[in-house]
């Protein structure tokens, strides 16, 4: 499985329980597309939101945030970390 980082944009003002709230969405249906979700990460002032996961294809990162209800602007592999 590859990693990828995804970004969302326009979610200024986030807090951390909305954060925790859309990464538990992710949570409960990741398996359907062989998804994992690793770890998720926003800038309030910027509305920037992150996340880190591991899955099978891009595509099954988006399907996953589109169902879970935030669409995805931008989804990266990361094929190296240290």
């Amino acid at each position: 499985m590859a990693k990828f980082m995804d970004v969302h944009h326009g979610m200024q003002g986030i807090t951390a329980e909305q954060l925790s709230a859309a990464h538990r969405a992710d949570l409960a249906i990741e398996a359907t597309e062989k998804v994992h979700f690793e770890r998720a990460w926003a800038d309030p002032r910027s509305g920037t939101v992150y996340c880190l996961s591991e899955a099978p294809s891009a595509e099954a990162v988006r399907k996953v945030h589109e169902r879970a209800g935030h669409p995805v602007e931008e989804i990266h592999p990361v094929p190296l970390s240290v």
